[in-house]
């Protein structure tokens, strides 16, 4: 404080010769110290300000020590023999006096040092001056600016959370909010808890310092003696300013939180509507008591936290309805497939980075077909809400059922496209539809702007599979333009098909052709289980993120040790046409030479033979020829044909010549089982013949 003022008096030449009417309108009082004399005279308004009167004193400055306090006189002596040292012109300082009655007021000296021609020092003229007011003004002023900037910084941190809060979704993005360095730790909380209300309890949701878990208060009772159960059934705040009254108000609590070190604690009602749905504990190990404003600040604070508390709790119930949903229309187990392992996968959309999951239209499906065959889907349904998780779950079954009926994937297709464009909706869905004969390897595929499928080899390379398409489902019936072409491709043993939705595949600021580049490298370099492959997907999609949902199968084709391996020849036979006729002889007998049938050659013949001819003549069509050797368990040879119509074959009466009508009962007599299927909108009649084990 001796500083203050230092270089204030320096007298001019022209200061007057009887200052006193000057100084007294400025409440000042002056000395004049003789150095030389050793006296210290000052006049009327100096002695006021010392509270000394006349006869009290003798003109000596040790009489001063009467007023000045020791500390403060060696304090005054030590700056002015400094300033003269120095060679210093003037000096300034605070310091104190004790008055009459006893009180300590503040007082202000500003000293101007005369020298002789030598610099000498031989007088000190200066000024005194009563400073209590003045310092007690800039104290408030200062307290009142701290108070200000605290007021501001609290603001700002009660905005910052505020602001924070209107983007979290869920109730643990409350949570982190609130424990966030910018948010909690600012308010001067060592740690957070808070509990939801439910059915009459209260959850602990948020548990404070890592570790501090008080055994049975995970869910309490709302009158237990606990001040989140106070505040909620009182619906008001709860300022704890002491461990004492921590310990007093709650003797149960207080024992199981000692080692926090807690000085304090503010626990506030969570309110929306006049209802309870909550409460919040703010602890603090560094300080006592809250003021009104830090009172009313938290008070602000809690209910912007509850608000935000209810609309989070309102978007888990509404993500829950929409997952339970979307759980139900997808299939709620994959059957297994004799001859193939099976994987699939679903990941929700994420809405706003990371805040939460929304529901979506991607689907998938597996479909067990006669002979050994399977259909496998994969779909995506416009839009990202319960009306795309709802058309979804209706084209789903329809799809699966146009399939199990034995329509031709074409027909498929097609059947489901008019469905959907039959729907009240204005949605429309991508799909692509792969129907495998796994004993074979043969895979027709079906797409209906969907993105093409990828096939891993057994050496690890992985390539996408350019398959020509049609109109997405919905559209084309709209348009009139049903026809889908079919692409047929080989999936051997060991390799792996895969189908998913674009959200796997399309990145913001990428095309899909690099997408689907990536895609394939990433499968490549995936582990060759089908399950591990998938999670490894998954995984990278969470990883990702983005704002469309996955849908993901992988089927991979076992080797030739598999109850399915075998061989498969199929020959087309139209009516009217003899040479396809003959050919379609000469494979069944190739084949039940090659295949080591040789000992039923005659039975196979004829049988297939007499089904053929059925075939042509009975309906308007042509006949598919299928013959094949199924293994697992008894080698069978198993001759299908499948014509256009849905007429039933039946057994018959002889005619009156005795050559007519015994078809089927030379099927039912030289085979060991034979039936019909529905396929499309036509048939399949099959009969299968047992064959000696290889040796």
């Amino acid at each position: 404080m001796s500083d203050r003022g230092a270089s204030a008096l320096s007298l001019p030449a022209d200061w007057p010769a009887h200052p006193d009417p000057i100084l007294a309108l400025n409440r000042m009082g002056s000395f004049d110290w003789d150095l030389d004399a050793g006296l210290f005279h000052m006049d009327a308004r100096a002695h006021e300000i010392f509270d000394m009167r006349p006869e009290e004193y003798d003109g000596r400055p040790e009489s001063l020590s009467l007023r000045v306090p020791q500390a403060e006189g060696i304090r005054l002596d030590a700056l002015v023999a400094q300033a003269i040292k120095d060679g210093s012109e003037n000096y300034g300082a605070y310091f104190r006096i004790r008055r009459r009655d006893g009180s300590l007021h503040w007082t202000h000296t500003q000293g101007y040092i005369r020298r002789d021609e030598t610099g000498r020092p031989r007088r000190i003229i200066g000024i005194v001056r009563d400073a209590t007011d003045e310092l007690r003004d800039l104290a408030a002023r200062s307290d009142e600016a701290a108070l200000d900037n605290a007021r501001r910084e609290q603001t700002n941190v009660v905005q910052l959370t505020t602001a924070a809060l209107a983007h979290a979704r869920t109730v643990q993005d409350v949570i982190d909010v609130l424990k966030d360095t910018h948010g909690l730790t600012h308010l001067g909380a060592t740690s957070l808890v808070m509990g939801l209300v439910e059915a009459g309890r209260i959850r602990l949701i948020a548990e404070g310092p890592e570790g501090s878990f008080v055994p049975g208060t995970l869910v309490t009772r709302i009158d237990e003696p606990y001040p989140m159960s106070e505040v909620v059934r009182t619906l008001t705040p709860r300022f704890i300013e002491s461990p004492e009254e921590f310990a007093a108000g709650y003797p149960v609590l207080w024992p199981h939180i000692t080692d926090l070190e807690i000085t304090s604690a503010a626990y506030l009602p969570l309110i929306v509507q006049a209802r309870p749905i909550g409460a919040m504990g703010l602890l603090y190990s560094d300080r006592r008591g809250f003021t009104p404003e830090e009172r009313n600040i938290l008070v602000a604070l809690g209910s912007s936290i509850a608000q935000s508390l209810q609309r989070a709790m309102f978007y888990e119930q509404e993500k829950d309805i929409a997952q339970g949903l979307q759980q139900a229309m997808l299939p709620r187990t994959i059957p297994s497939v004799p001859g193939a392992d099976v994987a699939v996968r679903y990941r929700a959309a994420t809405i706003g980075g990371s805040l939460g999951r929304d529901i979506g239209g991607d689907w998938y499906d597996l479909v067990p077909l006669p002979g050994g065959r399977v259909g496998a889907v994969i779909g995506d349904v416009q839009g990202h809400d319960t009306h795309a998780a709802a058309v979804m779950g209706q084209l789903r079954i329809v799809l699966k059922a146009y399939a199990a009926e034995g329509h031709t994937p074409a027909t498929v297709m097609a059947r489901a496209s008019v469905f959907l464009h039959e729907l009240d909706t204005d949605r429309f869905a991508t799909c692509l539809y792969a129907e495998a004969d796994l004993s074979t390897g043969v895979l027709q595929v079906v797409r209906a702007g969907h993105i093409d499928p990828l096939v891993r080899g057994t050496d690890g390379t992985c390539r996408r599979v350019a398959v020509p398409g049609g109109l997405p489902l919905g559209l084309s019936a709209e348009f009139g333009s049903l026809g889908y072409p079919v692409a047929t491709l080989e999936l051997d043993p060991g390799h792996t098909l895969l189908l998913c939705t674009d959200g796997l595949v399309e990145q913001p600021g990428a095309d899909l052709d690099d997408g689907m580049g990536a895609l394939a490298e990433l499968i490549a370099a995936a582990p060759e289980d089908v399950r591990k492959l998938a999670d490894r997907l998954i995984d990278v999609a969470e990883e990702r993120g983005g704002d469309d949902d996955v849908a993901l199968l992988v089927l991979r084709r076992r080797g030739p040790d598999t109850a399915l391996a075998g061989s498969r020849l199929q020959q087309h036979v139209a009516p009217g046409d003899p040479q396809a006729l003959t050919e379609a002889r000469h494979m069944i007998r190739s084949a039940v030479r090659t295949w080591g049938a040789e000992d039923r050659s005659d039975e196979v013949e004829l049988v297939a033979d007499e089904l053929i001819t059925n075939a042509l003549m009975h309906t308007e069509g042509a006949a598919i020829v299928t013959l094949r050797v199924l293994t697992g368990g008894v080698r069978r040879l198993r001759v299908e044909v499948e014509d256009s119509s849905s007429a039933l074959p039946r057994r018959r009466e002889a005619g009156e010549s005795g050559v007519s009508g015994r078809g089927l009962l030379l099927v039912d007599l030289l085979t060991d089982a034979w039936g019909v299927e529905a396929r499309g909108g036509g048939k399949c009649v099959w009969c299968e013949f047992e064959l000696p084990e290889r040796t």
